[in-house]
């Protein structure tokens, strides 16, 4: 148990060190975590691996809108910008999500597709991002859904809670 408090703390510090500074965690558990920003809210994680040097650290997010159109959109910071033309890949459990993309990020291509990956988060316990790099190579970011569930459920809820201010 201490073990899983000491890696939220530390997911948690290693978030709010990337957001900015209004930001407040609204629930955490594994590596996963909620958190809220003016009328947004969402769950996020970072990717297991730590980011290689000079890189942005991989994280993944799903965002709820108070009263806004984005219901739990996905989307990906990815550790390396895909090959210029390339698909980006998410694979939850063993169901693959063909995501859009512009740069080193990508999301998910609507409300069916984001109902679709929340469905798979809930039932997996790993997800990857995937991608080929400007030299061909792979781009693999691995993310632990530990926790996942509990932080999609507190960034709705928060979403609607701020809806209804």
């Amino acid at each position: 148990m201490v073990a899983a408090r000491g890696s939220t703390y530390l997911l948690l510090l290693s978030l709010a060190a990337g957001a900015q500074a209004a930001q407040q965690v609204v629930a955490a558990r594994g590596q996963w975590a909620a958190l809220s920003q003016g009328r947004t809210c969402e769950a996020a994680s970072k990717a297991l691996r730590p980011a290689l040097k000079d890189r942005p650290q991989a994280r993944a997010s799903l965002s709820f809108d108070a009263g806004g159109p984005r219901r739990g959109q996905f989307s990906v910071l990815l550790s390396r910008t895909p090959r210029a033309g390339a698909s980006v890949m998410l694979t939850v459990g063993d169901t693959p999500f063909l995501l859009m993309v512009q740069g080193d990020r990508a999301w998910s291509r609507g409300p069916a597709q984001e109902h679709a990956i929340i469905d798979a988060m809930r039932k997996s316990g790993s997800m990857r991002v995937e991608a080929r790099s400007p030299g061909g190579g792979r781009i693999v970011d691995r993310y632990s859904l530990d926790g996942a569930p509990l932080a999609i459920d507190a960034a709705a809820a928060c979403a609607a809670t701020l809806a209804n201010r």
